[in-house]
This record gives C-alpha cells, structure tokens and sequence, in this order.
C-alpha cells in the first residue's frame, strides 16, 4: 500500500512543480510545447551511429531545469523507470551489428555498441525533454496548447481526462488494497484469486466513479473547454524563446560541436 501512495504522491509532483512562478513558467505553452517538439525532431533525426554530435543537446534541459527549479534527481529517477524499454529496443544491436568502426585504446567498438548507445542517448534527451516540459507547464496547460495549436479538442479533452483518471485509479486501488490488508491474516487473502477479483472490482470502481466525476462536471457547465490558470498570450518573449532555441538546434544538427572542438585544439596544440 505505501508504494501505491508513493507513486501517487509522485503522479501530483509534476503538478506541484507546474505551479511555481519562474521564467520558464511564465512563458505561453504554445513556445514552449513548439521549442519541445523541435528537440525531438532534432534529436531523433540523427544517424544510427552519432554520438558525440547529440552531447551538446543536454543543454536545452539542463538549462530549463536551472531556471524551472526543477529537481534533477527526480527526472532521472523517472526516466531510469521507463528506461528498459530503451535497453530492450537497442540490446540486440552489439550481437547483430559487429562490424568495428572505431578503437578506444586497445579496445575495438563495433558498430552495434555504438547504435545502442546512441539509442540510450536520444531515448534521454526526448524523455528527459518531456518530462521537463510537463514539469515547467502542466499537463492541462500542454493540453491547451494542442489545442491551440489545432489538435482536435476530442483528442487533447480525451488525452486529459486519461491523466487526470491515473489519480481516480489509484485512489481506487489504495481503497482496495487497505480493505484486503484488513481482512487477511496470516497471509491468507493475497493469492492470485484473490489478486484476479480485485482488479475485476477495481475497473467497475473506477468506471462508477468516473461516471459521478462526470456527472458533477456536467452539473458544473463543463463543455469541453480547457481552463487553465495562467491565460494564453503569444508575445514577442515567446517568439524570441522559439526562435533562439530553434537556430541552436538546428546549428548543432548542422554542425558537429564536439568535433570541431576536438579538431581546433588538435590544431591549436599539434
């Protein structure tokens, strides 16, 4: 039960974090929504065997983090969580790809070890890119950028809705697990048929409720229209935000920072 209440806990930090009141924070969700996503196109538009070219990219979070106070060791612990599925995508590349391209000392790296960690670098960056976004603005307020942005407003109301029952769902499931706890001794209560029925009476206790939140925010006027705290307002700030953001993206992507760096002092000391 207390590691349901911790990841519950977890769930509403990034909401807590949304709240505060910095730079970042103030900027419209449109900027920073739009800034995100040509991160991500960016990043993932590198080639299989760039590495060194995307080191650079760690900026751009980095630096929203600095100015969202946004706690590091949070993110990276939530991006270790999901983090397998990159290893899974990628883990098969060093026993299919052996083909050597280059030397670290004595030690020769095939192609597939330099793939994988290319892999684990972008799967990083967008993540990380991501959460940060979510964590300097809202869900709700990202979903009234989509909006904004012209995403039909049955996906963007559908997409928050499933968010906001993530919450419900383990409010449900914290009730269920203290009335078992309650009712079984001796380990008695805790085997899979027990588990099986649980999960059954959990869906129908979330699907009721889910039906009593919806009819009280009918009740209320609810019409689809996200509300937000902060109003939308695309102002010149927000524009330089974009634009700024966008030329070094797209400069790093041109050009290979690290190596030129690596060739001038070569140069500079050869």
């Amino acid at each position: 039960m207390s590691s349901i209440s911790t990841h519950a806990y977890d769930l509403g930090t990034m909401d807590r974090l949304s709240r505060q009141d910095t730079s970042v924070h103030r900027l419209d969700g449109r900027a920073k929504l739009l800034t995100t996503l040509v991160f991500i196109v960016t990043v993932v538009s590198f080639g299989r065997y760039e590495v060194s070219a995307m080191i650079p990219f760690f900026i751009y979070p980095l630096v929203l983090c600095s100015l969202g106070n946004i706690p590091l060791v949070y993110l990276v612990r939530k991006i270790i969580v999901v983090a397998p599925f990159a290893i899974l995508v990628g883990i098969f590349n060093p026993i299919i790809d052996r083909q050597i391209l280059t030397t670290l000392g004595s030690a020769q790296i095939s192609g597939g070890w330099i793939s994988f960690i290319s892999i684990l670098i972008r799967f990083t960056l967008t993540v990380w890119a991501a959460l940060t976004l979510v964590a300097i603005t809202g869900f709700n307020a990202v979903c009234a950028a989509l909006e904004k942005l012209g995403v039909p407003r049955v996906f963007v109301v559908q997409l928050m809705f499933l968010y906001r029952y993530l919450f419900v769902l383990i409010d449900e499931s914290l009730r269920l697990v203290r009335a078992r706890s309650l009712r079984s001794f001796n380990g008695k209560g805790s085997g899979i048929r027990t588990f099986g029925s649980m999960v059954g009476h959990l869906l129908l206790r979330t699907l009721d409720r889910a039906q009593r939140i919806h009819q009280a925010m009918s009740c209320r006027g609810f019409s689809g229209e996200i509300r937000v705290l902060r109003p939308a307002s695309f102002g010149l700030g927000d524009v330089a935000y974009v634009l700024g953001w966008s030329v070094l993206f797209v400069g790093l992507r041109l050009f290979n920072l690290p190596h030129l760096i690596g060739n001038g002092l070569t140069r500079l000391f050869a």
